[in-house]
């Protein structure tokens, strides 16, 4: 190869690079512009000025949102809203323990195993998914009222695993198709039974995939807010989704505190995201097996 001919292709990858970093950059801003209203009308009390231009710029930062969502220094808020925080928290990880913990075995079962039902129970798990949650609200209703659990946490976990089980069973079940069977063979080969041979092999194996799996549950249960409304009257009872939707009413908003509490919500999430990262890619695509 010439050396004129080495300059031209080093030009057009270096153009092609820069188009594909410009492009990069421009979805980043994208993506970052609605985030940067947030921060600025949470940081300015008396609202964001339209006359500011399409850069939303607080004209004094203030955390006087954050004070007043959390009671304007009165203890007996600050505690009911950490109380409110903590019911989203743990109502979220409950889901996606039960998600998990149900899904895991009846993933691997349909996956390894061909018995009477298994087809079929594969379609009715993928047509629950086909109805969208608020469909169920009334019934849904009705249960937990005959299982005195309205106003709870563990009702609302109950209704939340109802829709993430079905989802989880038919993720996990894609990831343990991918894993091949021989390495479990060779696992028994060498002495271990079958379970051993799934909590060595086939579990770490699947790790990625879990851990996408558990974060989606989290994820549905932390954001959820119709049946949330529905099924809470109790304001100690209440998650996040709920009591932000107060701040929102039919003849006027608090944005500023409202954006304070989006951002306060989001901490957890955006911490989980974090940790999880590794997981995300591998664990996305560790389901997408054709069976």
């Amino acid at each position: 190869m010439s050396n004129a001919s080495r300059s031209e292709r080093n030009r057009l990858e270096f153009l092609e690079s820069g188009v594909i970093h410009a492009l990069l950059i421009a979805a980043v801003l994208f993506a970052l512009y609605p985030l940067l209203w947030v921060v600025s009308i949470a940081l300015s009390p008396g609202g964001i000025s339209t006359s500011h231009g399409a850069l939303p710029l607080p004209t004094h930062p203030s955390l006087w949102n954050f004070h007043a969502l959390l009671g304007k220094g009165s203890s007996a808020r600050a505690w009911l809203f950490g109380r409110q925080l903590a019911n989203s928290i743990i109502v979220a990880v409950a889901t996606a323990v039960t998600a998990i913990g149900v899904a895991i075995p009846a993933a691997y079962a349909l996956a390894r195993f061909d018995f009477v039902g298994a087809k079929t129970g594969m379609r009715t798990l993928l047509a629950t998914q086909m109805f969208p949650a608020v469909a169920s609200a009334v019934p849904l209703y009705l249960l937990l009222d005959a299982l005195h659990l309205l106003d709870s946490r563990a009702g609302l976990v109950l209704v939340y695993a109802s829709t993430a089980v079905p989802f989880a069973i038919f993720q996990l079940r894609g990831a343990f198709l991918a894993i091949p069977v021989d390495i479990e063979e060779a696992a028994m080969v060498d002495g271990a039974t079958r379970t051993e041979a799934f909590w060595r092999v086939v579990l770490p194996a699947a790790r990625p995939a879990i851990a996408v799996t558990a974060l989606y549950a989290f994820m549905s249960a932390y954001n959820e807010f119709i049946l949330a409304a529905t099924l809470l009257s109790r304001e100690s009872a209440f998650t996040l989704p709920v009591v932000l939707q107060r701040y929102v009413g039919e003849h006027g908003a608090a944005w500023g505190i409202f954006a304070a509490g989006a951002i306060v919500v989001s901490l957890p999430v955006m911490a989980l995201f974090y940790y999880a990262q590794r997981h995300l890619v591998s664990g996305l695509t560790a389901g997408g097996v054709k069976g």
